[in-house]
C-alpha cells in the first residue's frame, strides 16, 4: 500500500489512482484520475477496463 504523500503525488501528476475502501464495506477498489487530466484515451481506458 502507498501512503498518502505518494498517492497524492501520483493523482498530481496525472496518473491513475485505485482507491479502495474498507473490507468490512464493500471490499472494492475505484480506479480514480483528476479530472483537468482526462482524455478521450482516458475515458476509453476506463469504459473498457475498468467496467464491473
Amino acid at each position: 500500500m502507498n501512503s498518502i504523500t505518494e498517492i497524492l503525488s501520483d493523482f498530481k501528476a496525472g496518473k491513475f489512482v485505485i482507491l479502495v475502501d474498507d473490507e468490512n464495506r464493500e471490499n472494492e477498489g475505484d480506479l480514480i484520475l483528476a479530472a483537468e487530466f482526462t482524455t478521450p484515451q482516458a475515458v476509453n481506458f476506463l469504459a473498457k477496463e475498468a467496467r464491473g
